[in-house]
């Protein structure tokens, strides 16, 4: 049986100077949402949350899950066949007709400016093949990215089942996987989309309904949502500077305020602090690792100026191995960063073969530029 590399623990104990960090401030005052949750988008750091866990309805933000599986299934530039069943789907709608043909791209920008119901019927069928397969690929994907709280039962959010719900916090860890595709950004953030409309002498042209696009500068993007039961719900995302924000709120009946709220305090309290710097890493006496650690990027992570100085790294490495030598790359062990006593981030450590030019005789040499006068190269 082969045996797993003893682990050789390397501790290195380092105080971040860090400067002009506001001072932390409370961001629950003005949040009229019965959930909230602010997060950083890079490391994942929760920096505020108000009863992130509770199960609740979800309403349109559902649509964020069904978006992202049309991208992912890679035939945004094919043409859908929109069925009955789905022109008839209640509640907001971009009145697609039955029969007519669109390309998925389209319907997934009337899905996240619009919230058409009656175009996440029409993906759901197209990508999953049934409404009820769809659901299912929406809850295999929860369950891979970690959304352990949620369960999906349909692709727009309706109240037509008991068993629809997801949280605060599993919200925006969706919102933090969908953000990292570039085409979803761009839809999330798009203010104005024409669609063409096959049918007509004019396109559709369609207005983002995320009104924190136009309310508040520093908005990326975002889905809004709202039914009888669940109430206003909300996700969006904020940049400002090298920090990115997602915020989430359920059942908020002043939700534009409480997201520009939540972002301000989150803004103005933590900043994000470069902990490791890529590159190679000095932290080995072995003969065999010495000058060949790096990183490959750099390990970054949302502090306040409390949070300045208790930040720990340990390096912990694989046990060198002769069998690294005939290998150009591999990871051998990784980097810890701990927050008062807490791994809050991990990155791996990479070994990499430094490669030495064989050197030329001077008969090589003479050779060389005798082939070169007769026009001959060195391959022949």
């Amino acid at each position: 049986m082969r045996m797993i590399p003893k682990l050789v623990m390397i501790t290195l104990m380092i105080s971040l100077l860090i400067v002009n960090i506001p001072q932390k401030v409370d961001a629950s005052s003005g949040v009229s949402a019965a959930s909230a949750v602010l997060m950083e988008q890079k490391s994942g750091r929760v920096l505020f949350e108000k009863d992130a866990h509770t199960k609740r309805r979800i309403a349109s933000i559902t649509k964020i899950m069904t978006a992202i599986l049309a991208i992912e299934s890679g035939k945004m530039n094919k043409y859908v066949k929109v069925s009955e069943q789905a022109t008839r789907t209640e509640g907001s709608s971009v009145y697609l007709k039955p029969g007519e043909k669109i390309k998925l791209q389209d319907l997934v920008y009337g899905l996240m400016l619009r919230s058409g119901n009656d175009t996440a019927v029409a993906i759901a069928e197209y990508v999953g093949g049934s409404v009820d397969g769809f659901a299912y690929l929406m809850n295999q994907k929860a369950r891979e990215i970690g959304m352990y709280d949620t369960h999906f039962a349909n692709p727009h959010g309706l109240d037509d089942h008991e068993d629809h719900y997801s949280t605060a916090y599993d919200m925006a860890i969706l919102m933090r996987y969908a953000m990292q595709n570039k085409t979803f950004q761009k839809i999330s953030g798009t203010k104005v989309y024409r669609a063409p409309n096959p049918t007509e002498d004019w396109d559709r042209v369609w207005k983002n309904k995320n009104r924190l696009l136009i309310k508040y500068k520093y908005t990326t993007g975002g889905k809004t949502g709202y039914t009888k039961l669940a109430k206003r719900t909300l996700v969006t995302t904020a940049a400002k500077g090298d920090m990115d924000l997602i915020a989430v709120t359920l059942n908020a009946p002043d939700d534009w305020n409480d997201h520009i709220s939540m972002y301000e305090t989150g803004f103005k309290t933590y900043d994000m602090a470069e902990i490791v710097t890529k590159g190679k890493v000095d932290i080995s006496n072995s003969k065999l690792y010495k000058g060949h650690l790096y990183l490959k990027k750099s390990i970054v992570y949302p502090a306040t100026s409390q949070e300045m100085d208790q930040f720990t790294i340990k390096y912990k490495l694989e046990k060198p191995r002769k069998s690294l030598v005939s290998r150009n790359e591999a990871i051998v062990g990784k980097a810890e960063v701990y927050l008062d006593g807490r791994v809050v981030e991990e990155d791996p450590i990479y070994f990499e073969k430094v490669q030495i030019k064989e050197k030329k005789g001077l008969l090589d040499s003479i050779k060389q530029m005798f082939l070169s006068v007769i026009g001959v190269n060195a391959n022949g």
